[in-house]
């Protein structure tokens, strides 16, 4: 059965806005395209920003999707952050992994009062400590999904294995793919169980 009047919040970062990609649909874009050419009345918005930890995201999101999540339709959030959490600068990550994990604890223990929400890992980029500080986060965010009845999907593994992705994020800006990149991320998140689920309910 279709869905219908459905609306998707996509929430985060970078990875989220589709950074890179010459044709503008990142992996967000691809998997709402590929639902709604199955039937489904899907509203898509795109809340990815640069640079923004999950602090900013904290700060944020539930103000942003509010606007665009009527209680008179179907609403639901996808949340995917954590790279800009890892990154060192001033000799330290923007966000220490502890900050983080309070951070997402509290997005997602608000949002699923309210919402049906789902939660896509950080992805590798080319960068071997911090993609060390990536898997440790990623497995925590797991951890905490786990424990608040959140379906979380690990991209993390799969990418640092594709050829496509990690050629072309290090052809790129070492991090971000281009369209072919992009693809790949679009491909695990369309045959999750939880996402097919999603369209299916």
């Amino acid at each position: 059965m279709a869905l219908s009047n459905v609306r998707i919040c996509f929430v985060g970062d970078s990875f989220v806005n589709g950074t890179g990609d010459s044709e503008c649909l990142g992996w967000t874009g691809r998997i709402c395209s590929a639902a709604i050419e199955l039937g489904h009345d899907v509203t898509y918005y795109n809340l990815g920003i640069r640079r923004e930890t999950s602090a900013d995201i904290a700060a944020r999101w539930l103000a942003e999707v509010s606007r665009r999540l009527p209680e008179n339709c179907d609403r639901r959030i996808v949340f995917s952050f954590g790279v800009n959490d890892t990154t060192i600068e001033d000799g330290k990550p923007r966000v220490e992994l502890t900050k983080t994990l309070e951070n997402t604890q509290q997005i997602l223990s608000i949002a699923k009062t309210s919402f049906s929400i789902l939660m896509v890992s950080p992805p590798p980029i080319t960068e071997v400590e911090q993609n060390s500080r990536i898997e440790a986060l990623s497995q925590e965010l797991a951890v905490i999904c786990e424990q608040l009845n959140v379906p979380y999907l690990d991209v993390f593994t799969p990418l640092q294995k594709s050829e496509v992705w990690l050629k072309e994020v290090a052809a790129n800006d070492s991090y971000h793919p281009k369209a072919a990149g992009y693809s790949e991320y679009a491909n695990l998140v369309q045959k999750w169980d939880a996402w097919q689920s999603w369209l299916n309910s």
